[in-house]
This record gives C-alpha cells, structure tokens and sequence, in this order.
C-alpha cells in the first residue's frame, strides 16, 4: 500500500503517529522558511508542514511540485498552531520527512474548486477533472447511498434483483428507441430498452412475485436539465396486488430514503389526490405542494360586460398572490411579457389590486367596475393587500400557463422554503391522451396500463373517458415515479391495441410474446419505476440530474469528453451491411 491512512481521517488524536499519504496537491503556499501542501483525495484534504531549516532539499523539492500533482509522503502528524475549524483535519498538519512525486501534471483548464472558473462544456470535456471537485464527490457519494439504501430496503420485503436484456426489439413506447445493428444478422437492429417494461411483466407470469431492478434505460429524444439520452430507473413490479399495496410498498421505500439519506422523517401517508383535482387546482399532474395558491374559476362572474377577451375564453382562471398588491407597474409588466413568451404561450395577463385602503386598481377597470372586481375578491377569498393574477383561454392550455405563473409567484414571494419536501400521489390518470393534431388516442403512460374495471365498458365508444389504474408520486413539483396495474388478460390487452390504432397483425408481430404469455396463467400484477437520478438531484437540493451521474451527455446527446456519438469507418459499415445516404 502507497498509504496508511486518507486526507480525511487523521485527527488530534493521531498526534506523533508516522504516517504516510497519497493524493492530488490542491495548494502549495511558500512562506519562505517554510512551505505547505494542501494533500487532496476523495475523503478530505491534510496540510504538509515542510521546514527548510529542517530539511532544505526536500522543502525545495514540494516547492517544485504543481497543482493537481499526484504525491506521496512520509511524515509525522502534529498538533496545528494555526487551527482551522471548517476542516476535519483542521487540528493537525503532516512534518512531511520523505516526498515522492508518483505523476506530474499538466496544468488543469479550469481550478479544481467548488467554485470554478470553467463553463459547462468545458468540464463537460474534462469530466474526470471536474469530477475531482468537492461538489461532484458530494453528488456521487449520495448517489451511491441511494442506491445502497434501495437495494437494502428492497431485499428486506423479499424483492429479487432480476437483470433483464439490453439488446432487445423495437417496441413503440413512447419515445423514439436507439438502434444497434447486429453484424450476424445484417438488415435486422435491436433497440435499446426505454424501460424494461414487458420483461418485468414476463417475470411475473414466471413466478417471480417481487422484482426490481436499478437499470439503464435509453429514449432518444430532446433533452433537457432532468433528461438524458441515457438514465436510470428503480423499476419494480409485484404481483398478486391492487393499487394500495403498490402505494403503501413504494411510499414505505420513499421514506426510508429521505430517512437513511436525509434524516428527514414522514409521520403521515402521502396525500393522495385525482389527476382531475391536481389539474383543475394546479394545472400540473405533478404539483408542487410547498406553497397553497390555488386555481380560482372565475368565468360565471366576468360574461357580458363587453371584455371580448373573457367572453371568448372557455376558462378564466385566477390565483391570488397574497400581499403582493404593492407590486409596481414595471414589476406587472414585466410578468405579462413573462408569461408571452413561446415557452408559456399566454395572450396577456390581468390583474387586480386589493388595495389596504379597501379600493381596487386593474389593468381591465374600464370593462369592470369596483363592486364586480370585489366579488371576484370574494371568490378568491383576498384581503386587502393581495394582488389577483388573471389568465383566460382554452382551459387546458389555460391551466397550464397558470401553472407555470404559479411557481414563478411561489418563488417570487419567498413562499418555498428550502429543505421542505412535500410528496403527492397523483390517481386516477385518462387512459388515453388525444392527439390534437391526428385526431388519434395515445396512451397517456403506456399500453400495458390496466383501465379501472369500472371505466372498461366505455372502450367501445367513449375510450377517452376511460381513467387507467395509474398514479405518480410529485415531489416538490418533480415526477420522481409512476407505473399502473397493468393488464393481465389478453383479450383486455388486445382491445387496447385495438383503441390505440394497431391491427391484430400489428400487435401480435410486435407484442406476440407478450399476449402469449398471458395465456399461460398470468397473474394480477403492477409496479413503478422511479427515476433514480431525479430522486438523486432532489435529495442534493438541485434541478439538474447531470452532476449526479458520473459521465453525462450534454444538452445536445452528446459526450464531449469521448467525441461520441462518432462516425463508423468504411470497414465497419461494410461488416454491418449499412450504406450511408446523404
């Protein structure tokens, strides 16, 4: 061994001991007669005392060494007189009696700190670099603790740790699959899973009662701060079980990670709400329950009073921004311009004023008078000081904009407060989603999502009111996990594929295995996944996954570190049997 003990474990009471370290060299500080090394690894940083009326030569030679130098030392730990409190090894430093230089370094492109000066793709391409810093270590380190308390919690109610197959058939599930090309089987591709959805199924019909699995999963499509082109899932299924026993399993895991990982304990069950009530009050089906503000449906009180604006809207929705009536002019414009944008897409936005005085001021005064201003204040329960924030069209696209009003008032108003976490069990989803453009149905989560019983009888000629045996846990405003009970007779599964446009010859070339399975004593069963790297974020107080996975894409699918993806050469795409086209 280079070393006996880590840069974060040595302390007052090691005083005396002969020791040896290894690490990076973090700082060097020459203070002429002597000169000191901030030692770095993954556990902690230790200062090295060279004196060179003690040894010239080798307080010459640490003076040679650079940063991000790898070292190792031979000393004798010693009591600090200058302590330093914020760090563990903060008591002692190391009189350093023998100093071998293992690996000299380059100097690195950006400053190995918590507070770097290296932009996002820079570290992106110096990943290894960047993953050296604190911050990343920090990530990685809970990211391994997830995980370890997943498996432990699992295991403990009788689950199996089943691996199920990267290289698998193209199935539509959503989102667009990546293909690999098979050299033994040229003109044929396997897909890469987007989950292991019909495996997981598959093992149940087997007997396997309990299965998880931390796995990878892969959709090709558009990016963003809590996607990749890569990621993993929790992915669980149990059979023999009803909706409630998946809640109260999973809810039982959730726990015990904001436990084990946080310290942060859960007294009560989650709340439970419809997909219906999370739309209709926050225009999410993933709500964000850390602050209140509620919808408000104000069309009955604002007809016929000329405004063609919410005469024409099927909805105009208003929330209440408690105390925020002193909001100036540029402040309220600049929330109107907010809310224009592409991305939110409202046509403008009104407001009311509830003045401490008891008058009211609005940006629509000359189409509504002081009375009808104040029912809508009644209505919307507001006091003298709040602000009322108006939007109207079609429902759907209305709640939506309002939703992202919402959490912009809630931070605006200091109303989120950090460290506060607020779990929600969104049930009782459509079934189906239409599609506004095609006219056609869409499974909302995917094909092998059960309806409830009571709902199957409106496949025939209603199927978009069919509500699916589905829920999702939000937290914070995050979809961290969902799943369903799924389907578990082939006659049910085969009308859905009907409902979603497939032909029998369709579906049985695509999901053949799948049907057939279900004639061989399939078992009830659901399950959920939950995406391991989006509860890694929200356990770290960030909105990014990229920093709790060790090798990221960047937004653009990219890794700029390996330059992939990257191009085949000639020989290659000869062996697969591709020709290129332009």
């Amino acid at each position: 061994m280079f070393r006996t003990h880590n840069n974060g474990e040595l302390r007052i009471t090691d005083v005396d001991k002969k020791i040896q370290l290894c690490g990076w060299v973090q700082k060097i500080r020459n203070l002429g007669g002597m000169t000191f090394i901030d030692l770095r690894d993954r556990y902690g940083v230790t200062q090295l005392n060279f004196n060179e009326n003690s040894n010239k030569d080798l307080c010459e030679k640490a003076r040679c060494a650079g940063r991000e130098w790898v070292i190792s030392i031979t000393g004798t730990v010693k009591e600090r007189s200058n302590k330093n409190k914020h760090l563990a090894t903060g008591e002692i430093e190391i009189e350093v009696t023998d100093l071998v230089i293992l690996n000299e370094s380059k100097t690195p492109p950006f400053t190995i700190e918590n507070e770097t000066d290296g932009g996002e793709e820079l570290r992106m391409k110096y990943r290894y670099l960047d993953l050296r810093r604190n911050v990343l270590k920090k990530n990685i380190s809970l990211r391994h603790k997830v995980g370890i308390e997943t498996r432990t919690y699992l295991s403990s109610l009788d689950f199996l740790e089943i691996e199920t197959p990267y290289l698998i058939k193209s199935t539509p599930e959503g989102a667009r699959d990546f293909v690999v090309p098979s050299r033994m089987n040229q003109t044929d591709f396997y897909a890469l899973p987007q989950s292991p959805q019909t495996f997981k199924q598959l093992l149940m019909v087997s007997g396997y009662d309990k299965y998880f699995q931390i796995v990878k999963c892969f959709r090709d499509e558009d990016l963003r701060a809590d996607r990749q082109p890569e990621f993993t899932q929790i992915d669980c299924e149990m059979a023999f079980v009803e909706q409630k026993d998946i809640l109260s399993t999973f809810e039982g895991l959730v726990k015990h990670l904001f436990k084990t990982v946080l310290g942060i304990s859960f007294e009560n069950s989650f709340p439970i709400i419809s997909y219906d009530d999370a739309m209709n009050s926050y225009g999410s089906d993933k709500p964000d329950l850390r602050f209140d503000m509620k919808f408000n449906y104000i069309k009955d009180l604002t007809t016929d009073k000329g405004f063609r604006v919410f005469d024409d809207a099927e909805s105009v929705i208003a929330i209440k921004a408690k105390g925020a009536a002193n909001y100036s002019r540029k402040q309220l414009d600049n929330l109107t311009n907010w809310v224009k944008r592409p991305q939110i897409g409202a046509k403008g936005l009104a407001y009311v004023k509830f003045n401490e005085d008891g008058t009211t001021k609005s940006s629509i005064d000359k189409f509504y008078d002081p009375d009808t201003l104040q029912q809508w204040g009644e209505r919307c329960q507001c006091s003298p000081g709040d602000l009322l924030l108006i939007l109207s069209g079609k429902t759907t696209h209305t709640q939506h904009q309002m939703n992202e009003l919402r959490l912009k008032m809630g931070k605006e108003l200091g109303l989120i407060k950090e460290g506060d976490y607020k779990p929600v069990w969104v049930v009782d989803f459509p079934l189906f989603e239409l599609d506004e453009e095609t006219n056609e149905l869409h499974a909302m989560h995917h094909p092998f999502t059960s309806p409830k019983n009571e709902d199957i009888h409106l496949l025939e000629n209603t199927p978009e009111k069919v509500k699916a045996n589905a829920y999702d846990l939000a937290i914070n405003g995050v979809e961290v996990g969902g799943g369903s009970i799924r389907i578990h007779d082939r006659l049910l599964q085969e009308k859905i594929f009907k409902n979603l446009g497939f032909t029998n010859e369709e579906a049985n070339e695509q999901f053949g295995f799948l049907l057939n399975a279900f004639e061989y004593g399939a078992p009830p069963h659901g399950g959920i996944a939950f995406g391991f790297d989006r509860l890694c974020a929200l356990f770290g107080g960030q909105d990014s996954i990229r920093d709790f996975i060790a090798f990221p894409k960047n937004n653009s699918g990219r890794d700029t570190m390996l330059d992939a993806p990257s191009k085949l050469d000639n020989t290659q795409l000869k062996e697969l049997g591709i020709n290129l086209v332009d």
